[in-house]
């Protein structure tokens, strides 16, 4: 049995149907509405390091098996990392000189115009709309995957739902757990349902089940200010995009020695970016708009209001980064489990039931592989 209808419970579900179990997957919603159609869509699996990439890897290849299960989008687009200084890319070449040949792969800055552009039709007016100015390199990282976050978890839980021995019960809050002879059983508003074995896949929302289990493993919510930008004439992007400020938060670069001087240079010449704790990236979606971000900050309980001069900050920068003005339609407040213990919690609560939630910002990057390590026992 599977609390919680987002990626990583949904995950889950694939796992253990495609070896045989059968799932009943309850879901609080009508529909997913939480982290995993908030984000960017983008599988940062180069990014990781130690377990956190061990769990990467494993998930890439699960999300492109079940890509061709479920019928939803996965690109193996890669990602682009920009560098419009020194510091930024001697960060490059170091994890470039780490990892095996071909993963990450330098680029100069016609190179780097050559990636972004490789979507696009020969005549669609690319150079035209995106300029990319000031840039020094960059690197393009080969195994990043790109999904739909908008559409991805509804094709999935589709696809689950027309699977044998599947059974979906949406608007269904879990209020508690108790135990029996024949296993752990789920209070819901619906009623009791019982199985063999429970995976709590809630995300952010341990602490409405298992206060004392959040406040150990010290759970916040990271709220992040997102935004979407209709598509610039002509402009269409296979990878994702990251910049400095991505350097700075995925440990595969902090590991890095160069780390430290790009942390006093951004530190130094971008104040306002490190103030709202940035993340410069964007990713494009099938229907060409681009996904932009973020920011980040952390709380017990989100507020729901929004600083204008946040997204002013992110998007100005994005701008820069492209060379075109953007056309912003849409926004939104993203949000995710962080943690400052460690970035993954898996914890059986009691016999039979087991919390599992991503407390980090990688949710939809370990899913797969994370549920793979979960179910993997039971059969």
């Amino acid at each position: 049995m599977i609390v919680g209808a987002g990626i990583v419970g949904l995950a889950h579900a694939a796992h253990a149907v495609a070896n045989g179990l059968s799932v009943t997957i309850l879901e609080r919603d009508h529909h997913a509405v939480g982290a995993s159609v908030r984000n960017f869509g983008h599988c940062c699996v180069t990014a990781q390091s130690g377990e956190l990439y061990e769990l990467a890897q494993t998930s890439r290849k699960y999300w492109l098996e079940f890509a061709a299960l479920a019928g939803f989008w996965a690109a193996e687009s890669g990602a682009v990392v920009l560098a419009r200084t020194q510091a930024e890319m001697a960060v490059l070449q170091e994890l470039s000189a780490a990892r095996e040949e071909g993963q990450v792969e330098l680029l100069s800055p016609d190179g780097v115009r050559s990636r972004l552009s490789s979507g696009a039709a020969p005549d669609d007016g690319d150079a035209a709309s995106a300029s990319w100015p000031g840039l020094m390199g960059g690197a393009f990282l080969r195994d990043d995957l790109r999904v739909d976050p908008r559409t991805t978890v509804a094709k999935l839980a589709d696809w689950l739902a027309h699977q044998p021995g599947v059974k979906i019960h949406w608007n269904t809050a879990a209020l508690g757990f108790g135990g029996t002879p024949g296993g752990p059983t789920v209070h819901t508003s619906r009623g009791d349902f019982q199985g063999k074995q429970v995976f709590v896949c809630v995300g952010h929302d341990v602490d409405y089940l298992f206060p004392s289990l959040a406040a150990e493993h010290r759970i916040e919510r990271c709220a992040l200010q997102m935004s979407r930008a209709a598509q610039p004439p002509g402009l269409t992007i296979g990878p994702a995009v990251l910049t400095a400020t991505s350097m700075l938060r995925y440990p595969a670069f902090t590991d890095m020695p160069a780390a430290a001087a790009l942390r006093e240079e951004v530190e130094r010449d971008r104040p306002d970016l490190m103030r709202i704790g940035a993340n410069v990236m964007f990713t494009q979606r099938p229907d060409g708009t681009l996904i932009l971000g973020d920011s980040h900050h952390y709380h017990r309980t989100a507020a729901p209001f929004m600083d204008e001069t946040v997204t002013t900050i992110l998007n100005k920068d994005i701008e820069s980064a492209i060379g075109t003005p953007l056309d912003v339609i849409e926004r939104w407040q993203g949000i995710y489990a962080s943690s400052s213990v460690a970035p993954i919690l898996v914890r059986e609560t009691q016999p039979g039931v087991t919390v599992v939630s991503v407390t980090s910002g990688v949710g939809m990057t370990l899913s797969f592989g994370l549920a793979d390590r979960n179910i993997s026992p039971l059969y």
